[in-house]
């Protein structure tokens, strides 16, 4: 633990990465203030039926990875996700068609190319999810006196331009957070979403647990143990590497090489997962 508070108080000591830092948290910062700004028009004190609606299922999933945005009616509501699906879209796309397997092979130019065309891509999904969200409002139990200015196309076509930017805006966010901060961006930008979410679903947890005096207490105990098991667990996977050993010939005096028995042994480091 002692080591583990010194990494901590050497991190401040470098200049470059306690930048890299700062800047990482900034930006996260100023996601999460987007994603509870809400969208002109719309009342937000009248939104506890759509928190309601999105709290379970695939809209619960969805609106975890968003932050809590997707209930919030937010600016940020079609989350980092479009550019996701563009994504996995380009990647698939890129076993079928040739001019995107030559895009490819061409290194880094080839790359830029199609991060741009991931991004245009971006934009049509969004273009397509965000009056969708818009109409599917009322179907999640907002009421009609919660939209201000009416349903109409003087608050569709606004909302969902702004849809649309706050989208392309977290997607710079998370390409800066790769560039000058640490880690993935994009990556990031899930995880700090999927956080967000966490107290308030351990107070529930904790509450309809404890409602009842029948060993919830000691079931919600249990499932903490689990869940830190669990990141253990993945983080061991994560950073596990397989060595793999490498032989050289150890050079005499003479110029001459010895047998590689009694040559010098190296590994390469391996990672078990590679995708991770």
């Amino acid at each position: 633990m002692k080591k583990f508070f010194e990494t901590l108080s050497n991190i401040w000591k470098i200049d470059e990465l306690k930048g890299r830092i700062i800047v990482t948290l900034g930006l996260l910062l100023v996601y999460r203030f987007g994603a509870q700004v809400v969208l002109p028009g719309i009342d937000s004190t009248q939104l506890g039926a759509l928190a309601s609606s999105t709290d379970s299922g695939i809209l619960g999933i969805l609106n975890a990875f968003t932050g809590g945005a997707l209930s919030n009616a937010s600016v940020f509501a079609l989350g980092i996700m479009p550019y996701i699906s563009a994504s996995i879209v380009v990647q698939l796309m890129g076993i079928a068609i040739p001019y995107l397997q030559k895009l490819q092979k061409e290194g880094e130019s080839g790359r830029k190319t199609i991060n741009q065309i991931t991004r245009w891509l971006t934009i049509g999904i969004c273009v397509v999810q965000a009056p969708a969200y818009l109409y599917s409002l009322g179907a999640l139990g907002v009421p009609e006196s919660a939209f201000v200015f009416g349903k109409g196309l003087d608050f569709i076509i606004p909302s969902v331009i702004i849809l649309v930017a706050g989208t392309i805006f977290a997607m710079w966010l998370g390409e800066k957070i790769t560039d000058k901060g640490i880690g993935n961006g994009i990556s990031l930008l899930i995880m700090v979403g999927i956080i967000a979410t966490m107290p308030q679903s351990f107070v529930q947890e904790f509450i309809s647990r404890t409602a009842n005096n029948n060993g919830g207490l000691m079931f919600m105990l249990i499932e903490v143990i689990i869940w830190f098991i669990v990141i253990l667990l993945c983080v061991l996977l994560v950073m596990a590497t397989r060595q793999i050993p490498v032989q050289y010939a150890r050079r005499t005096a003479s110029g001459g090489y010895e047998k590689n028995i009694m040559g010098s042994r190296q590994y390469i480091p391996l990672k078990l997962n590679a995708s991770g």
